[in-house]
């Protein structure tokens, strides 16, 4: 009998897997993270890792997808919070997006590749069109409090600013010479700049 037929398939040993996978791509990043690596630090052989997942770009898939649906939970919230202003928000998804791609920084790369399949997969623009962001901005466009613009302006805006960097790491790692602990700092950094230059562009000139 082979060392997988004599384990009873559950959801624990997969859920083991996906943490040890998860905790390895945070660390070292996709492409240096090889199969044997993750099946050692969940502590199983290396066929039972294959039993419950075909291969490490499925792994990483899954792991993705589950992490991005908790990303965008978050960011739903934020943006259809009634209490908090336009500036409170847009902070608020700058940190958020930065903390997400600093875990996974290999993720931007793996949403392009799943947009060019399926684009109908990640939902971004109806997530934000009927929010309160958007009816917060709608309106002080308005009362001429935010400079006349299309309010989707302002959301590709924060997505760029956020996530290019991080689409932009292997080259800033390997010919900009940047270390990863330098990026990392940068990255940081831009949760303070970016909302600020947001600020900019929405001021209604007088």
């Amino acid at each position: 009998m082979s060392p997988i037929a004599k384990i009873k398939t559950d959801g624990s040993t997969e859920e083991k897997i996906k943490d040890a996978a998860r905790k390895l791509f945070m660390q070292k990043g996709f492409e240096a993270t090889k199969t044997r690596d993750i099946a050692n630090e969940a502590g199983i052989n290396l066929a039972l890792l294959n039993y419950y997942f075909r291969s490490k770009e499925k792994l990483f898939e899954i792991i993705v997808k589950e992490n991005m649906g908790q990303f965008m939970e978050i960011i739903s919230n934020i943006v259809n919070n009634e209490k908090t202003t336009i500036q409170d928000k847009v902070e608020a998804l700058v940190a958020n997006y930065i903390d997400m791609l600093t875990q996974f920084p290999d993720m931007p790369l793996f949403i392009m590749n799943s947009i060019k399949v399926d684009p109908e997969r990640i939902k971004i623009r109806q997530r934000f069109s009927g929010s309160y962001f958007m009816k917060q901005i709608n309106e002080a466009i308005k009362a001429g409090k935010i400079a006349p613009m299309n309010p989707m302006n302002i959301m590709l805006n924060i997505v760029g600013l956020t996530i290019f960097p991080f689409v932009a790491r292997p080259m800033f790692l390997n010919k900009g010479g940047i270390t990863i602990e330098e990026f990392g700092t940068l990255m940081q950094e831009r949760k303070k700049l970016i909302p600020g230059w947001i600020k900019s562009m929405l001021e209604a000139k007088k």
